[in-house]
């Protein structure tokens, strides 16, 4: 970055002040930081100073610095740091910033350039002889896809040639700079293809939810309708906290489907939010399914023996289908208002339980090490039941989250065509 100096005391003006106006505005905004924070205030008025004047002069600076009491030379390091406050005077009715950085390059910069060279003054900085207008090369102005551009103030004129160039600065120079309209300087919407629009030419093909009635907006009059758009889970972290358990929302769909309303349309958890469900059951109970695997694990005949006694001693405990001390069904075993599920035998070919969204690998041989192998058990399950099965798994309420009892339900009556026509999705 090249040495930025303060304008030569030949042109440096004896004092400053802010207008009664501009005054007001200062001391507005110096209010809005915290106390000791106020020098954060220099920036805006620097600006407010060279808005005011044209350039920052040095009284400006002395003046700023005084107002926020600031020690001047914090001050000056600011406005001789930053590109954006003018040391120098410029253009009365135009200072003109031509964008040189690549793309603008690309596109004919240099030829603006020259330009403002022939119209202007051939060295940037300097004013033309009636001390009007003056240019300079500046950095990226930021809409690369409307290069060549140029800004002039506050507003930028974009997509521009030598020639609309020319009118622009004559058009400033005869004191109408205001009839120029700022922003792409040829056909284009915005920053639209210069060719026209090339996606969402026709908004119904990507409009795929029915319309909302329209909205009454604060002065009666009716405003363009919205689009009824279903919400997203992207974002939303998966917890088991009470906070986000379905079964608590008005109006909840776990206890609609308790009592018997619109179970049809009760529709099966996010994916997402069963996979990650999946994913920690399995860590939590890899270790306590081990032994229930379909291969028996080889174990001294004692230690077994005492294993099958801690079972016996726990009310309501199941013991695995490949338990000697099994019965041929489980009674349902009352304790603490939970119920065992009724075990059966282990079937010739069970049901896949990993059909119902939300059972995986791990979580299926728990339940076949409770004696449960067919979509009809689970759907057969009340209150009782689940809270047993639940304090099994170790995730409370993750039958009811996920809904298995429901999902069971229609596997058991009509299978996999059934499942799809219910809940939209084919099972897993």
């Amino acid at each position: 970055m090249a040495v930025r100096r303060l304008a030569d005391e030949a042109v440096q003006p004896r004092g400053f002040a802010f207008t009664a106006e501009n005054e007001a505005w200062a001391h507005q905004t110096i209010r809005k930081y915290p106390p000791g924070r106020q020098h954060s205030a220099v920036i805006p008025l620097l600006m407010r100073a060279q808005e005011q004047e044209g350039w920052v002069t040095r009284a400006a600076i002395e003046y700023v610095a005084k107002m926020l009491d600031m020690a001047l030379i914090r001050v000056l390091e600011v406005a001789t740091f930053y590109t954006q406050f003018q040391l120098a005077p410029v253009g009365t009715r135009a200072h003109v910033q031509v964008c040189g950085t690549t793309p603008c390059m690309l596109r004919g910069a240099g030829e603006l350039i020259e330009v403002c060279k022939k119209k202007i003054h051939p060295e940037q900085f300097h004013t033309n002889e009636a001390g009007t207008l003056s240019w300079e090369e500046v950095e990226c102005q930021g809409a690369c896809v409307n290069a060549p551009m140029i800004m002039i103030f506050k507003d930028t004129y974009e997509d521009l040639t030598p020639e609309r160039l020319e009118q622009i600065i004559d058009a400033f120079e005869a004191g109408r700079g205001h009839e120029v309209k700022p922003g792409p300087q040829i056909d284009r919407f915005n920053s639209a293809p210069a060719s026209g629009f090339t996606t969402l030419t026709d908004e119904s093909v990507v409009i795929k939810f029915p319309q909302t009635e329209e909205k009454v907006g604060r002065r009666g009059k009716a405003e363009a309708p919205g689009v009824a758009v279903p919400p997203t889970r992207a974002g939303r972290p998966v917890t088991d906290a009470l906070e986000t358990d379905p079964a608590i929302k008005s109006p909840s769909p776990v206890k609609a489907r308790q009592r018997g309303e619109k179970a049809e349309s009760v529709a099966p958890p996010q994916e997402d939010a069963i996979q990650a469900d999946r994913v920690a059951e399995e860590a939590e109970v890899a270790s306590r399914t081990r032994h229930h695997s379909d291969k028996p694990r080889e174990e001294s005949p004692s230690l077994r023996a005492a294993e099958l006694k801690k079972q016996r001693a726990a009310p309501g405990m199941d013991l695995g289908p490949e338990s000697p001390e099994r019965e041929k069904t489980v009674e349902p075993v009352a304790e603490g208002g939970k119920r065992a599920p009724q075990g059966i035998e282990r079937p010739a070919q069970p049901d896949d339980l990993q059909m119902i969204a939300g059972i995986g690998p791990r979580v299926e041989a728990v339940l076949h090490s409770l004696g449960v192998y067919t979509f009809a058990q689970i759907a057969a399950w009340g209150p009782a039941e689940r809270a047993w099965v639940n304090s099994h798994l170790r995730f409370n309420g993750r039958i009811e989250r996920e809904d298995w009892v429901r999902q069971a339900e229609v596997l058991a009556r009509g299978g996999a065509e059934e499942y799809e026509r219910v809940f939209g999705r084919k099972p897993r």
